[in-house]
């Protein structure tokens, strides 16, 4: 291929991936705006752009702050569990990598269950709001330390790192299951309802810190992607290149626990958007490499997208990790038949070629 050829190659994706991102964003503010004019108390645009605008005392209050936060936590969610997918993804060179899967998410939901059901109550009661917000922090950065020890042998192996996440995963899970059998019964349904990863919770109160969590995160984030794409090319040229392999991938995949611990800490574990988003946003900008911003952008369309069903399409309103899952079991499930699809597509030499 000439250099021409490879420029003209390069312009192209990069002309796709930003058409993609834009329309996925167009895509987020139209199910955002439909999802602020569904409810009990339907409006129409007129009714909706006023209430936005602060002019309706009555529509204004439903719109601004009942409906608002949770439709604005959808797009902002779902574009931080992609974010975090992403990266996952990215370093573990694999579209199982994501931290619902490697038990981050899970360790999250554990260190908010010791916190508010096992420690004494005057410690929770002493942190206040925070206690929720502190306790998902503390598992989910508890969790990855402890997969990335236990996956830490001459370095980090995606494939090794993604066994044992899943193991730690499950040994979490058991735990969380424990403790909410030792729970009181009116406790331990409040605690499995926001388990389930749910929006129906938040509000602007709650969103504050988080947001600003977010928006610390994500800058520096940004600084890290260009180390990120070294380390894409393999340890060896990263370290030829003059990266310092472990302790950059220790502080990516340190911003990447914060995103998906942030976003724990008010939601619950809302699965399958982190691992969903990042292949999908590949696939629609037809590149070699994980977009960031595309991937963010689905996110953001795919939880939005879900809780709008959570919400006003099923007879019963659902958590929206309920949707989630659902649609997760679905892409699994085309990740496993994409192969055989492809080989009968092929005439069997896909197969052939990659035995």
């Amino acid at each position: 291929m000439s250099a021409a050829t490879d420029r003209d190659v390069r312009r192209t994706r990069r002309r796709r991936g930003r058409l993609v991102v834009t329309a996925l964003v167009l895509a987020a503010v139209a199910l955002t705006l439909i999802s602020l004019s569904r409810g009990d108390y339907p409006m129409g645009p007129g009714q909706l752009l006023q209430a936005l605008a602060g002019r309706g005392e009555f529509t204004g209050t439903i719109v601004l702050q009942w409906r608002l936060p949770r439709a604005v936590a959808a797009v902002v969610f779902g574009a931080a569990l992609a974010l975090s997918g992403a990266i996952f993804q990215t370093l573990t060179r694999n579209p199982l990598g994501s931290p619902d899967v490697l038990g981050f998410s899970t360790g999250a939901y554990t260190g908010v269950l010791l916190l508010t059901l096992v420690a004494p109550p005057t410690l929770a009661g002493a942190l206040g709001g925070a206690a929720v917000a502190i306790g998902a922090l503390a598992g989910g950065l508890g969790t990855a330390v402890v997969v990335y020890l236990l996956a830490r042998r001459d370095g980090v192996q995606g494939f090794r790192l993604i066994v044992v996440g899943i193991a730690v995963a499950a040994m979490l899970h058991a735990v969380n299951v424990w403790i909410l059998l030792q729970a009181q019964e009116e406790v331990a349904m409040a605690a499995s309802m926001w388990g389930a990863g749910t929006l129906s919770l938040v509000d602007w109160a709650g969103m504050l810190p988080v947001l600003v969590l977010l928006v610390l995160a994500v800058p520096a984030l940004l600084v890290c992607v260009p180390l990120m794409r070294q380390l894409e090319l393999g340890d060896d040229v990263a370290a030829v290149h003059g990266v310092a392999v472990e302790r950059t991938r220790r502080r990516i995949l340190l911003l990447a626990v914060v995103l998906v611990a942030a976003v724990t800490a008010l939601s619950g574990p809302i699965a399958f958007v982190a691992l969903s988003a990042p292949q999908l946003a590949k696939r629609l900008v037809a590149g070699t490499g994980i977009p960031l911003a595309a991937s963010a952008a689905t996110g953001a369309v795919l939880l939005g997208g879900a809780d709008l069903v959570a919400q006003h399409v099923l007879p019963t309103a659902l958590p929206v990790g309920v949707v989630t899952i659902v649609l997760g079991g679905v892409y699994l499930v085309g990740l496993l038949l994409a192969p055989a699809l492809q080989r009968l597509h092929t005439g069997g030499r896909y197969g052939r070629e990659h035995a």
